[in-house]
């Protein structure tokens, strides 16, 4: 597979997030095309619209509103065409019991968010790293799990 960049999605509804989000993509090695979307709701309605470019990376805020987080995951577990999807949760702090709630219903990477802007860097970009490589290579993406 010969990819130039990937397409990323980022939900959250502090809009500060988005800007971090938006600035250290925009930083990268790595071509990212980035979409954003304030709510679980919008992100679902996207994803199942005619002519949504299906992302490689989804980077949801777990306490998200609207739709939450774990009914995205399921809705988005459940669609065949949407199997390709790896998906990063994210949240301050959630309990190990919430973190493998994550992984039982989808969700491929759990991230604690960093209190830090260089914190969040790292993450991020180890993140997109490891998934540009599985992207660019054509490896197996069905077992994928990470915690970050």
């Amino acid at each position: 597979m010969n990819k130039e960049y990937l397409n990323v999605i980022t939900v959250d509804d502090d809009k500060g997030n988005i800007i971090f989000f938006k600035n250290i993509f925009r930083d990268l090695k790595i071509g990212v095309k980035l979409q954003c979307f304030s709510d679980g709701d919008d992100l679902m309605k996207y994803l199942s619209s005619n002519g949504a470019i299906i992302p490689e990376v989804i980077f949801i805020k777990y306490d998200i509103s609207g739709k939450s987080c774990m009914e995205c995951l399921r809705e988005i577990k459940i669609n065949h065409g949407f199997s390709n999807i790896i998906i990063a949760v994210y949240a301050g702090q959630i309990s190990e019991n919430e973190t493998e709630e994550i992984f039982v219903n989808g969700g491929n990477i759990f991230m604690r968010k960093p209190e830090t802007y260089d914190g969040l860097k790292k993450s991020l970009t180890e993140i997109i790293t490891v998934n540009w490589q599985y992207h660019s290579s054509g490896l197996n993406k069905d077992n994928f799990i990470m915690k970050v």
